[in-house]
């Protein structure tokens, strides 16, 4: 499949048609990484996504990546100018600043409290340098592979897989660190019959 839309999107700076089947394949998968991390605009912004990926797809080269990071890639660089527009909007109207124009850790932190992530565990993401932090999301939410992660943010692969290391790394150690507070919050959980499985949604990230 990967081979095939290479191709298609190779051959789509000839014919244009050949474009089509890549927003059929990719657009909830894009979508869905868009969703996570500004979700009131995740449609305004896939529609972005795909007016620039087309009219940029002749700088594809397979020899650099495959369709799908470059595709994410693209997907990266619209939501990154989504929130620096949001940072200038919020400047004028006197809102106060924050990080989100570089660093929109607030948007994802909401969407890991949605899915019932352990706040420790929360903490410890949100502590991460936003290079791991951004690789580790994306191997765990977006399923990519490490090199495919390293290619949308575009370190070297091996850099990548260290960095995913030591980031995994640090969420062993926070996890052992309070394992025993888990587990005496899930026994307790367990004794007055709730549900416990929300408490180690971790495996993903692991």
């Amino acid at each position: 499949m990967e081979s095939d839309d290479d191709d298609l999107l190779t051959r789509s700076a000839r014919d244009p048609v050949a474009f089509e089947p890549l927003v059929e394949r990719h657009a909830g998968v894009l979508h869905g990484y868009l969703a996570r991390r500004a979700p009131a605009a995740a449609d305004d912004l896939l529609a972005e996504v795909w007016l620039q990926a087309y009219a940029s797809r002749a700088g594809f080269d397979a020899a650099r990546g495959t369709a799908r990071t470059w595709l994410f890639g693209v997907a990266r660089n619209v939501l990154a100018a989504h929130w620096r527009r949001s940072g200038r909007e919020r400047e004028q109207a006197g809102a106060p600043g924050d990080r989100a124009d570089s660093d929109p850790w607030q948007g994802v932190d909401e969407r890991l409290d949605a899915a019932a992530v352990a706040p420790f565990l929360r903490r410890t993401i949100a502590g991460l340098p936003h290079v791991e932090r951004e690789l580790l999301l994306l191997v765990a939410w977006e399923r990519l592979t490490p090199t495919e992660a390293a290619a949308v943010v575009g370190i070297p692969p091996g850099t990548a897989r260290s960095r995913l290391h030591r980031a995994r790394a640090r969420l062993r150690e926070a996890l052992a660190s309070t394992r025993t507070s888990v587990n005496a919050c899930a026994s307790t959980r367990t004794s007055t019959g709730t549900d416990t499985n929300t408490l180690h949604p971790t495996g993903d990230l692991l």
